[in-house]
């Protein structure tokens, strides 16, 4: 992503927090920059990010991928929660949302509030959960730490989006590595204030490392996945970077900083990170859904030299999603049911990994087109409350079966119109199942819903003034015949009255306008 692919690890330096057992706070690097930046102003700051970078082409929400980084995500950030990194301001205010971007380089980046971005190229290159899970431990704790707040701190009396439009520019710049380029996004003093900011300091990285490290034990991982990740970035650069590994230069491993991770894994008693199927799978997910074109695709054969049941159930697991990828659906359909076959057979009892592997069994069958065999392999999966990946397969599954019966069809669309307003009502931020509630929707005639899921998609996705233009035409659609749902037409003006508020604040602030009027505006009377 253009605007995303370079760390925001922020600066300054300080003294450091050491391990703690029990919650037991030591002034961090953040905490005079916190009094400076409110918590609800960086949060802000991320949200008007996080707009630009969701219609990013390269922003990518693949509900399997993403799954799985919320599953090594959400235990550190409970640990951080049991130590006391996240207090009672940020807790409830902060996003603790980490993304994926689609890029073939290693990089991972915290940005304010909260987000924190993730390289496919990241996880195409680590070989256990434990050692990705290290990184987003340390990104993690550039967020508690308040690190992101020190930086921007000096800036707060300038606009939100224009300190958001500096970062996302200088964050471009430092990408492609080009001058003039950076001198277009980076104006005037204050940009170059900020791009001093965003460069890395060595107490702010060991601070990460030391906080990040204690963190991983506690939330279930192998500590020593840290020493093993710095290792495997520290070869990898020395025989060849060419520009694929930003992170090293947003976060240089200095020896120090390499030393002291293998000192620490010594002193937890060095227990190694092992191999899990889960992560082979979404290593090779990851390297396919980064390659670019059907020739790259065409090198995922689902073959391999390797003998060990991990790797070959990974090479044809990659083999059916590109695949299905490249419309060849037969061999997907082949090489996803032969690694489930093997990953069965093969003693390997994770639940996770099958429970992956059978949604890959169902995305390959709906390329195919064979959706009643689609819906038969979610049916075999257990119901789990939160499983978003299958949610929105048995979804989409719905509505190609409407397409081939549409009264086979209608049962079927019933039930996941109730599963994906049950999904939003703690998940309205899910642009992906809004989408596919206004197609459900509409298949089943209920025209006033589809129209308002449709418009808060584009809402979700940053898109105000898309929301706004479908919500108004919801409402053209109450006064015309037969458009007469009192309580949907009621939804539809509390919502454009909110999103109408919400696009005129981030005129407020876009302006540095405390009163808060759009251009055109009247002045309010005096």
């Amino acid at each position: 992503m253009a605007a995303l692919m370079a760390a925001t690890s922020a600066v300054g330096p300080a003294c450091a927090q050491g391990a703690q057992t029990t919650p037991v706070r030591l002034p961090s690097l953040g905490e005079t920059a916190s009094q400076d930046l409110p918590v609800g102003t960086e949060r802000r700051l991320g949200e008007q990010i996080m707009r630009e970078a969701r219609r990013d082409p390269e922003y990518l929400d693949d509900p399997v991928l993403l799954a799985y980084l919320k599953s090594v995500w959400d235990p550190l950030v409970k640990a951080a929660r049991q130590r006391g990194n996240i207090d009672a301001d940020t807790d409830t205010v902060f996003a603790w949302e980490p993304f994926l971007v689609r890029d073939r380089s290693v990089n991972a980046f915290a940005l304010p509030g909260g987000y924190v971005g993730v390289h496919l190229g990241l996880i195409a290159i680590t070989s256990t959960t434990d050692q990705l899970a290290s990184v987003l431990a340390h990104e993690l704790s550039h967020v508690t730490q308040r690190h992101i707040a020190r930086s921007i701190a000096p800036q707060e009396r300038a606009s939100l989006v224009a300190i958001a439009a500096m970062i996302l520019g200088i964050l471009a710049a430092s990408k492609s590595g080009n001058v003039d380029m950076a001198n277009a996004a980076i104006m005037g003093g204050q940009g170059a204030a900020i791009q001093g900011q965003l460069n890395f300091s060595r107490d702010v990285e060991r601070e990460a490392d030391r906080v990040g490290f204690d963190l991983l034990g506690l939330a279930g991982y192998a500590p020593s996945g840290m020493a093993a990740m710095f290792e495997k970035l520290d070869v990898a650069s020395r025989l060849n970077d060419s520009g694929g590994f930003p992170y090293l230069r947003s976060h240089p491993l200095t020896t120090d900083r390499i030393s002291e991770a293998r000192n620490r894994t010594l002193l937890t008693g060095n227990v190694p990170a092992v191999p899990t199927l889960r992560h082979a799978l979404m290593q090779a997910r990851a390297r396919v859904l980064m390659a670019e074109g059907a020739q790259a695709l065409q090198r995922f054969s689902g073959s391999t030299a390797s003998t060990a049941p991990i790797d070959r159930i990974a090479a044809l697991y990659a083999g059916a999603l590109a695949a299905s990828l490249i419309n060849e659906p037969a061999r997907a359909e082949l090489q996803s049911s032969q690694a489930l076959q093997l990953a069965e057979s093969s003693g390997l009892h994770e639940a996770a990994a099958v429970h992956d592997l059978v949604l890959l069994q169902a995305q390959v069958r709906l390329v195919r087109g064979d959706t009643a065999a689609a819906l038969q392999a979610l049916d075999s999966l257990p119901a789990a409350t939160g499983d978003r990946p299958a949610l929105l397969i048995r979804a989409q599954a719905a509505l190609d079966l409407r397409r081939r019966d549409a009264a086979a069809a209608t049962p079927a669309l019933r039930a996941s119109a109730e599963a994906l307003q049950i999904w939003l009502v703690d998940n309205s931020h899910d642009p992906i199942a809004w989408d596919l509630l206004a197609a459900t929707h509409e298949a089943l005639g209920a025209k006033l819903r589809s129209m308002r899921a449709a418009a808060e998609a584009r809402a979700a996705l940053g898109d105000l003034s898309g929301a706004i233009d479908r919500l108004r035409a919801a409402q053209n659609a109450t006064r015309s015949p037969g458009g007469q749902d009192f309580i949907e037409a009621s939804v539809i003006d509390a919502r454009m009255r909110q999103i109408t508020a919400l696009r005129r604040q981030l005129v407020l602030e876009a302006r540095g306008d405390s009163r808060g009027r759009e251009p055109g505006d009247e002045p309010p009377p005096q």
